[in-house]
């Protein structure tokens, strides 16, 4: 299932475009807590064999849910979990867990965590997929679903990493009972939760999770939080017990942890990729301000959006373009959009699949958000360009803002002022990002 479409040149008029003054831009270094995990491995190791009674596991099928989220070192931890139960005597599985995510099919699904080196020769472990879920209760008439294979085994590993949510906000955002509640309820369940709208999802994750842990069979968690740096900088193991604390306590950190804009005010910001595997809407709303519901707008006083790109990890889903002003031809012929509005249509919004003014070129589209800046003298626009919303730490500034944050906490200088450049072709000259 795909539907690529070969979008046209643009041909519409921008009155003074090719006037805009394009900025200098200089490069600048955004500092937060650099705290990290050396030794995943071992740490992960160690946690777990804090867990009791491992001669229990002996004979038992155990699945372990791997998401849609790209996470440093993902392979190495659901590697190490598959040996640890191994090593416990158990007979271990993988699942994908992802709701609707790879076009809501048992193949797309494979192919993302497979892009992510998890596979049954690099686990060791058997890799089951399915859209077949059973229905384990309900709640307030809402029926609750489990992947058919999670459900049928003798204990599920619920692992996932936790970090602040792109459209609502709770005690319970993206995390361990976020992926009970849709990512193991496979696409028929994360339809039906997400019917009732994001404003009810920090009101029905808590029970829906607490359900889930009373009636299916439910083994340990394994939270994960990213650093600014987008290094780990927890991994903690919990029983089903503490599960829902663990959840909470691990959101707390995520959310002082998260990497942001140490500015607020940007009239144009470009972003080099965005994709799945860097967040649920593409680009982490908790960075440009930018989510479905247009809640969360006061994080960020953002003009313009200008995408160029979707990582290769996203398998060609485009959700999160419908969120910038602009982005080009060449990303639009790149979206598969059955996949796409799978995805979003999912949600229930169906603006998350609207598609944006495009541009021929990089160059056409950052002077056509300029140009459209109201009130703005274009020589002194507030320009920055990112690679995604996981790599904040180095960033490019126009000089202008540059001149306004130089002295903030946080901000240091690396080089520049150079020119933005562009290739023959209009592609903007990819920056050598650290």
């Amino acid at each position: 299932m795909s539907m690529f479409i070969n979008f046209p040149e643009m041909h519409a008029k921008v009155q003074g475009m090719e006037d805009v003054p394009l900025p200098e831009m200089v490069t600048i270094h955004q500092s937060y807590d650099p705290q990290k995990i050396a030794h995943v491995r071992e740490h992960l190791t160690a946690q777990l064999d804090r867990l009791p009674d491992h001669d229990s596991y002996r004979g038992k099928s155990i699945c372990i849910t791997v998401g849609s989220r790209g996470i440093p070192e993902l392979d190495t931890m659901v590697r190490t979990m598959c040996d640890v139960l191994k090593e416990w005597g158990a007979e271990p599985f993988i699942i994908p867990a992802m709701g609707s995510h790879g076009g809501a099919t048992a193949e797309g699904q494979l192919e993302m965590i497979a892009g992510y080196n998890i596979t049954q020769e690099t686990m060791g472990v058997p890799v089951r997929a399915t859209m077949e879920v059973v229905q384990y209760g309900e709640f307030q008439g809402i029926p609750l679903y489990c992947d058919k294979y999670a459900y049928e085994s003798d204990g599920i590993v619920i692992f996932n990493k936790v970090k602040p949510h792109t459209d609502f906000r709770g005690p319970h955002e993206s995390g361990l009972l976020k992926m009970i509640a849709i990512g193991i309820a496979k696409h028929k369940g994360a339809a039906m939760f997400h019917s009732f709208g994001f404003e009810r999802f920090a009101e029905l994750i808590p029970p829906v999770g607490k359900i889930f842990l009373e009636k299916c069979p439910v083994a340990f968690g394994v939270g994960v939080v990213q650093n600014a740096y987008d290094d780990i900088c927890n991994i903690d193991v919990c029983t089903k017990e503490n599960m829902v604390d663990l959840d909470a306590r691990l959101l707390e950190t995520a959310k002082e942890k998260i990497a942001k804009f140490l500015f607020n005010d940007i009239d144009v910001l470009i972003i080099d990729e965005i994709g799945k595997n860097i967040s649920g809407n593409g680009h982490d709303p908790n960075v440009t301000g930018r989510n479905l519901g247009g809640t969360f707008k006061e994080l960020l006083n953002l003009d313009k959006l200008f995408v160029r790109g979707i990582t290769p990890e996203a398998h060609h889903n485009g959700c999160g373009l419908s969120a910038c002003d602009v982005t080009t031809r060449a990303v639009l012929n790149d979206v598969d959009w059955d996949v796409t509005w799978t995805n979003g249509l999912t949600t229930g919004i169906m603006t998350a699949g609207q598609i944006p003014v495009y541009a021929n070129t990089d160059e056409d589209a950052v002077r056509m958000c300029i140009r459209c800046l109201h009130n703005v003298d274009y020589s002194k626009a507030r320009v920055v360009h990112i690679k995604n919303t996981l790599a904040m730490s180095t960033i490019e500034v126009s000089k202008a803002l540059y001149d306004s944050i130089r002295d903030l906490p946080g901000i240091s200088y690396v080089s520049g002022p150079v020119p933005m450049a562009f290739h023959e072709d209009g592609s903007l000259v990819e920056t050598e990002w650290p």
